[in-house]
């Protein structure tokens, strides 16, 4: 009995060591995302790991992914790190604050998963002038009716894109 009282606490031990996002195995992949990358709910955190803007980006059948923050370090390195997204998407609000619905995971290696799921792949040449690579978009903090991996999200506008610049 001992034993088990031992092991109960180290194995306790052991899971109040990990990050929150591993320590939950049974919790799905946009939640371990939203764990591991809360923190960038404040636009001023991206900014300051190294995460620039660039232009909102809507689709034309409607829909958004937002303005995306994105560290050129990390696109470079190629690795896929939960905690460490190549772009972080935030949503403009009428009152000017950015409100972050995804992050995105982007890779030249593949074919890439993430926790099993598949990246789309995107040819060259393409808009964003990278050779061809992997990507996958985790709506963890905005539902999206097209589902957590889609790329564009119906719910999402660029409508107050332009107040950003002014």
């Amino acid at each position: 009995m001992k034993h088990i009282v031992v092991l109960a606490a180290l194995a306790a031990s052991l899971t109040s060591a990990l990050p929150a996002w591993a320590a939950s195995a049974n919790a799905s992949l946009p939640d371990k995302v939203r764990a591991a990358n809360d923190r960038f709910r404040n636009v001023e955190t991206a900014i300051k790991e190294g995460y620039s803007p660039i232009p909102c980006t809507s689709g034309i059948e409607g829909g958004a992914m937002g303005v995306h923050y994105v560290n050129p370090t990390l696109i470079g390195d190629e690795a896929i790190d939960i905690a460490k997204p190549e772009a972080v998407m935030y949503e403009p609000g009428a009152d000017g604050k950015m409100r972050l619905v995804a992050v995105e995971y982007i890779t030249t290696k593949g074919p890439a998963n993430l926790g099993g799921q598949l990246f789309s792949f995107t040819n060259s040449p393409n808009r964003y002038g990278l050779p061809a690579f992997y990507e996958l978009h985790v709506w963890a903090w905005k539902p999206n009716p097209k589902g957590a991996f889609a790329d564009m999200n119906p719910n999402v506008s660029c409508e107050h894109a332009h107040e950003m610049a002014n």
